[in-house]
């Protein structure tokens, strides 16, 4: 029964970045790890990659002979990809002991709407993997009440699609406030409270004034669905890794019996693992107090 995560999110948000520094970490503990590079457009590797696509279909050669773009490219290898799966799955027979890290495209579309990844996934499913979506998006997204609700419905349409157990992070918050200051306490965007506040700043803003009823309408379809949270993370810091590594075990099952020994007692694996992230520790290393008194509004949401 092999683990492994599924490493998501749009360009830029850390995700080679999040591989090498988790590698580095699970090694460091005791576990055998490998990654999996699906990516075909990361041609500068850091880390050590136990299977490669390039090794496969490459984006260059994608571009050239079909005379595609980049993004149309990277569509096209992912479902080249899943046309020759068995050259996937035969790499991942000499993997078997290992937790396996995927480490998939930036583009968004290939979470969204597209089908390739899904399929995919699907496929190593049925195969015994039991995986886990990580989704990284920029921490500095919540300077910006518009983009904010932007990667909201951003994770939401990726939970959807994905269907897998998910995990939603925040990444570089040790950066967080480097375009901008908050307007809220940080837990404020973590457990993605009453976004009527938001909504406020987004109808002032000189844009998105001109559509208050779309605003409306997509701050009410996000918590209705209810299903967004982020948890935090500074890849270089021991133990933001380590707590979101017990977030991601307990939620991918690994923690109630995986390749390690020493999980006899279920009940007392699940006991050790997990955590409700309290980020006023985070905001106060790393963020300055916010502007707005927010802390008097705490009463109302």
């Amino acid at each position: 029964m092999p683990f492994g995560q599924i490493i998501v999110g749009p360009p830029g948000s850390g995700k080679t970045t999040y591989c090498w520094g988790a590698y580095q970490y699970l090694t460091a503990i005791g576990r055998k790890v490998a990654i999996v590079n699906l990516d075909p457009a990361n041609d500068t590797i850091p880390y050590p990659c136990a299977v490669n696509i390039a090794d496969l279909i490459t984006l260059d050669d994608t571009m050239r002979e079909l005379s595609l773009g980049p993004n149309g490219g990277i569509m096209f290898c992912l479902e080249y990809l899943l046309e020759n799966l068995d050259w996937l799955t035969e790499r991942l027979k000499e993997l078997q002991d290992h937790y396996i890290l995927f480490d998939f495209p930036g583009q968004v579309e290939l979470f969204t709407h597209h089908t390739a990844v899904k399929d995919i996934l699907g496929k190593l499913e049925k195969l015994d993997y039991r995986l886990v979506a990580v989704h990284l998006v920029d921490a500095h997204y919540c300077t910006d009440p518009s983009k904010f609700i932007s990667v909201l419905l951003l994770s939401l349409k990726t939970m959807i699609q994905l269907e897998l157990p998910h995990v939603n992070v925040l990444s570089k918050i040790d950066l967080i406030e480097s375009y901008g200051k908050l307007r809220f306490n940080l837990d404020f965007y973590t457990d993605v409270m009453d976004l009527s506040y938001l909504l406020d700043s987004l109808n002032e803003d000189a844009f998105g004034s001109k559509f208050k009823k779309l605003n409306a309408a997509l701050c009410e379809l996000i918590e209705d669905f209810s299903l967004v949270a982020f948890y935090t993370l500074c890849v270089e810091d021991k133990e933001s890794m380590t707590k979101l590594q017990q977030v991601i075990d307990k939620a991918g099952g690994f923690v109630f019996g995986g390749l390690t020994e020493g999980n006899e007692s279920i009940m007392l694996s699940a006991m050790k693992s997990g955590y409700h992230e309290d980020v006023r520790d985070i905001q106060e290393r790393w963020m300055e107090e916010p502007e707005d008194d927010y802390d008097n509004d705490q009463d109302i949401i």
